[in-house]
């Protein structure tokens, strides 16, 4: 490592940073919840991101999305690359713009040691957990579900079937006029990128 990365990593624990700096971990969606646990990932070493998303940013994505007003227009991986070379410009990233499907899904996540699902659509969660239970059950998937709304800190927890874990209240659903909000986005997202350490470290 040069002097830089070095110093980026002094305040991260010598045990875990090699198991860290090697693990590959993909996220699929890059919108409230998927921007939010990139950066923290990023943030904690981890080796390589593999992530994918279609949409492009618009304004109305800035009250909880991890990106700026100057890139409203730009694709959400483009963007979202920027930002994370900027965080931690020491680890792999490969992005792709696409939409995800079952087809697809298996090719561009094969090398990853875990996925994380963070898509809005009900539709889209199903049709991942199931590509992904069917040819890699032996993986681990982190989903998200009911993240709408504020407060009731309390109801917020992490379930566990086999290998498909979900993070959320598992009840708050997206209504006309509800907007997501950056605060309960952003702490299920923050459960799901600290399950995704739980997982890779576990024994260490």
């Amino acid at each position: 490592m040069n002097q830089k990365e070095t110093q980026f990593f002094s305040k991260h624990d010598p045990k875990i940073l090699p198991k860290v700096r090697k693990a590959t971990v993909g996220i699929a969606g890059v919108g409230g919840l998927g921007s939010t646990i990139a950066v923290s990932l990023a943030r904690v070493g981890i080796g390589k991101l593999i992530i994918a998303d279609f949409d492009k940013i618009e304004i109305s994505n800035l009250n909880r999305q991890q990106y700026f007003t100057d890139q409203i227009g730009k694709p959400k991986v483009i963007a979202l690359l920027e930002n994370l070379k900027k965080i931690n410009p020491f680890s792999e990233y490969q992005v792709h713009q696409i939409t995800l499907n079952e087809k697809n899904i298996p090719v561009i996540y094969k090398d990853v040691d875990i996925i994380v699902e963070a898509f809005d659509k009900a539709a889209m969660k199903k049709m991942l957990i199931e590509t992904w239970i069917t040819n890699f059950p032996d993986k681990p998937i982190i989903a998200a579900s009911g993240v709408a709304g504020y407060g009731r800190n309390e109801i917020l927890h992490t379930r566990k079937v086999d290998n498909l874990y979900i993070c959320g209240d598992e009840e708050t659903e997206l209504q006309e006029g509800m907007s997501p909000m950056a605060p309960r986005v952003g702490i299920v997202a923050n459960m799901q990128a600290n399950l995704v350490l739980d997982l890779l470290l576990k024994g260490i």
